[in-house]
C-alpha cells in the first residue's frame, strides 16, 4: 500500500526567518500571494501547508486550473562557493592535472555526486 501524492505536494513551500519581520514566514510561490507567519517555524510550515491546501480547494471550486508548479525562481547556472586557501589550492592543482578549468572540474565532481546526475 503506497502513499497518495496529493495536488498540493507539487509545490515548493518554504519557511524562513524574516529580520524585518521578527518571525518566521511561510510562503508557496506560484500558488499564492502573501503566507503565513508566527514565532514557532514547524506550526508556521503545518499552517502554510494548510493554507495551500485551502488555495487549491479555491482553485477546484472556481473550476480553475491550478497553476504550474515552480519554485518561482530563475537559476543563472552561476554561484559563489567559499572553500578556504587550501582546498582552493588543491582543487585548482587536481584540475591542471586532469588537463580540466578548475570550473570544469567542480562541475564534473558536483555532477558526481548529485543525486539527480550522479549515481546516488
Amino acid at each position: 500500500m503506497g502513499a497518495k501524492m496529493k495536488a498540493s505536494d507539487q509545490y515548493l513551500k518554504i519557511v524562513e526567518w524574516s529580520e524585518e519581520d521578527q518571525c518566521y514566514v511561510g510562503s508557496c510561490s506560484g500558488l499564492m500571494r502573501g503566507g503565513v507567519h508566527g514565532d514557532d517555524g514547524a506550526k508556521v510550515y503545518k499552517e502554510l501547508c494548510q493554507a495551500v491546501e485551502e488555495w487549491i480547494e479555491v482553485y477546484e471550486k472556481d473550476g480553475e486550473s491550478l497553476p504550474a508548479a515552480t519554485s518561482g525562481k530563475e537559476y543563472s547556472g552561476k554561484f559563489v562557493v567559499r572553500v578556504g586557501k587550501e582546498l582552493h589550492k588543491a582543487l585548482a592543482v587536481y584540475a591542471l592535472h586532469q588537463g580540466e578549468s578548475l570550473n570544469s572540474y567542480c562541475v564534473h565532481l558536483l555532477k558526481e555526486e548529485s543525486p539527480r546526475y550522479g549515481k546516488n
